[in-house]
């Protein structure tokens, strides 16, 4: 490499290298292993290779990118652009050459292996008490001795009829009530929306000639790196469809913070991202409305939920408060409003709430999941998880619940992983070590046999190995120290060379060779150091919960979100991410945070013990506890310095403890003691 080098940054995948000013962004692309669609061997006549440049000014990454990084538009793309439409800020990547730093996205929509995003509703079953209830009426005609106006007479029959008093009615349906009514031949359905029990007048938000037997509402978990939607019947209460995505903000910053700094580095940085998002979730709106056969005009009622960056950016609020401390949220209660004020047009009376947030970074997402799984409605001691780049963490019973934030980073989600990727055809999800030979096998998205079973070859060959996401990088980590291949203290011992060699030498440190070829995917010491960091955060936040509760040790823990659902609670434990539990009381909560939404939309009531609920509980800001960097320097080791793990020590033999130096090479140390009971 040298100064002439460019930076390149590839979203939403976040893997990053430098490149020879002059190279095709998809050789870029192939060297780093991101997987760029390319069915035309390069001549520019597929068009599936098309990516696009995000501009601004990156400051984690140190990258100022724009278009003019890239080279015209040369003979091939205007071609291709006159014969196959190219559209607006897409380039095609086998033609376009790098010359200077980048940010380049990957847009999903040309991407045939993607990101598997884990969009599926758990199939609960909850109790209807909707906010939007149809009400079929026969109005009186008009009578000349009865000079009363077709609204007032429709306001009177519903009165009459469903017992709504002193109704409100939208300002936009005051002009189309006559033909309504007229064209209903006096016999209509009028959506009634009324969502406080004692607080707001019930409200007419849309009217339909005749009988109207059906009204759907939308439920969403606006996640930093995903977004799932929902659609349910508001009449039946049954998911209709649902859909999922990439968040497309990602290609501003992998992490929240990220996204903080790039509004405030660049003028049009917000607004960016807010339409970013809303043109996403429109998106997943004509997908759930397509699956499920409906009109977007159907849907009367929407929730959302999400953390408080997603939340502050959805409702085009600026976040950079929430950047640091006292972390001040512009809006911390739940959120009324209409779904044309937030860009996403549907029928013009639709209405929005969403969940209120527990704290500047402990959101929406993580009152929904804590409404989902129900801490506070329990005698036991419930530790309540959504590992994202910020974990959200809710620690309680019914007598107290307490709440904080940690910041794990994106590591468990691939990127600052020297092979990490998001979870996507191609790459490996589940590891296992052999202790005495040192030999890996893997299991990788889309194949079904393990790396050593037959068939595997032949399915990588369609399928090729590109690196490893989330759930493998928490069990490779794992394997190694259970293998001895690293120390407690997260060091790649280099004895081990001798032994294997999978254990190779990179420097001053040590790595090992987890799939050797094309691409060669290895575990490196600052891949090791990475995921310690992310599992620190995590843990001294957890640790600060359990004391401020005076507890030492939990009854159940609940592993939210996707990342949640994918790992292994063991290997989880191993590394130290989640304290020591009985393994059959960790168990998967799913999108618990998608469930709460749906919650929310079937049932106002849900609406009203979430805002009562996140009233009382206490958060905890870790930035401020003085124990906080104490737990996170023994929460470093593996599993854990100082706290033991008996009921792990049941299922699992861990290792002894060694010291080993940051060269590699095994020292003298202390031996670990292990309680085995």
């Amino acid at each position: 490499m040298t100064d002439k080098d460019a930076l390149v940054l590839f979203m939403p995948s976040g893997k990053r290298g430098r490149f020879p000013v002059g190279m095709p962004v998809l050789e870029a692309a192939r060297q780093l292993g991101v997987y760029v669609e390319s069915v035309c061997g390069g001549r520019a006549t597929c068009g599936r290779c098309q990516v696009s440049v995000q501009e601004g000014n990156f400051a984690k990454h140190k990258i100022v990118s724009a278009n003019d990084h890239l080279s015209p538009i040369g003979p091939k793309e205007q071609r291709y652009a006159e014969v196959r439409d190219l559209p607006d800020g897409r380039r095609l990547s086998c033609s376009a050459q790098i010359l200077g730093d980048l940010v380049i996205d990957v847009p999903q929509d040309t991407v045939i292996n993607a990101q598997v995003v884990r969009k599926d509703s758990d199939g609960r079953v909850i109790e209807r008490n909707a906010a939007v209830h149809m009400c079929y009426v026969e109005v009186e005609e008009p009578d000349m001795h009865k000079p009363l106006g077709d609204l007032d007479r429709l306001k009177t029959a519903i009165t009459n009829d469903w017992k709504y008093e002193n109704l409100d009615v939208d300002f936009h349906l005051i002009s189309q009530v006559q033909s309504i009514l007229r064209k209903g031949e006096w016999k209509v359905t009028a959506a009634i929306y009324k969502d406080e029990e004692n607080g707001d007048r019930p409200r007419i938000i849309a009217l339909y000639p005749g009988l109207k037997n059906e009204a759907y509402g939308i439920a969403c978990d606006i996640g930093s790196t995903t977004i799932a939607m929902h659609l349910s019947s508001l009449l039946s209460g049954r998911t209709v469809a649902s859909a999922g995505t990439s968040n497309p903000q990602i290609r501003f910053g992998e992490d929240l913070m990220s996204r903080v700094s790039y509004v405030m580095m660049n003028p049009d940085g917000r607004e960016g991202m807010t339409n970013a998002v809303r043109e996403a979730l429109n998106g997943l709106i004509d997908k759930v409305c397509a699956d499920g056969g409906i009109s977007r005009q159907d849907i009367l009622d929407a929730v959302f939920v999400g953390n408080p960056i997603m939340h502050h950016l959805f409702l085009g609020i600026d976040p950079t408060e929430l950047g640091g401390a006292p972390f001040a949220l512009a809006v911390s209660g739940a959120v009324h409003l209409k779904s044309s004020e937030v860009g996403l047009p549907m029928n013009a009376g639709t209405r929005v709430y969403m969940l209120p947030c527990i704290a500047g970074h402990v959101g929406a997402d993580a009152a929904a999941a804590t409404l989902t799984e129900g801490p506070h409605r329990q005698d036991e001691m419930m530790l309540l998880v959504d590992i994202g780049t910020n974990a959200e963490i809710v620690l309680g019973n019914r007598r107290r619940v307490v709440a904080a934030s940690s910041p794990t980073g994106p590591a468990f989600e691939g990127a600052e992983i020297s092979s990490g990727q998001r979870a996507a055809p191609g790459a490996i999800e589940r590891v296992r070590i052999d202790p005495v030979t040192l030999e890996p096998r893997y299991r990788v998205i889309g194949i079904e046999p393990w790396s050593d079973e037959p068939g595997f070859a032949e399915a990588a060959a369609d399928i090729r190995v590109t690196g490893i996401c989330g759930s493998g990088i928490i069990e490779v980590v794992a394997e190694m120290f259970l293998a001895g291949i690293i120390s407690e203290d997260g060091v790649v011992d280099g004895t081990l060379a001798a032994r294997s060699p999978r254990t190779l030498q990179t420097g001053r440190t040590f790595s090992y060779l987890l799939q050797d070829g094309e691409p060669r995917i290895t575990v490196t010491q600052n891949d090791v150091r990475a995921i310690q960091l992310a599992k620190a955060a995590l843990y001294a936040g957890v640790k600060l919960l359990m004391d401020k509760q005076g507890i030492d040790h939990v009854d159940r823990i609940g592993l939210a979100g996707a990342f949640g659902t994918f790992i292994d609670p063991m290997y989880a434990m191993v590394l130290g991410l989640i304290p020591d539990c009985p393994l059959d009381k960790v168990k998967a909560v799913g999108n618990a945070a998608g469930t709460g939404a749906r919650m929310a939309l079937l049932n106002r009531g849900y609406r009203r013990e979430i805002e009562e609920t996140v009233s009382k509980i206490e958060k905890i800001e870790t930035a401020l506890e003085s124990k906080f960097q104490e737990h996170f320097v023994f929460a470093m080791a593996l599993p854990n310095k100082v706290d033991t793990f008996p009921e792990l020590a049941k299922v699992v033999t861990l290792p002894e403890r060694k010291a080993t130096s940051d060269d590699g090479g095994e020292g003298g140390g202390r031996r670990r003691r292990r309680n085995r009971e």
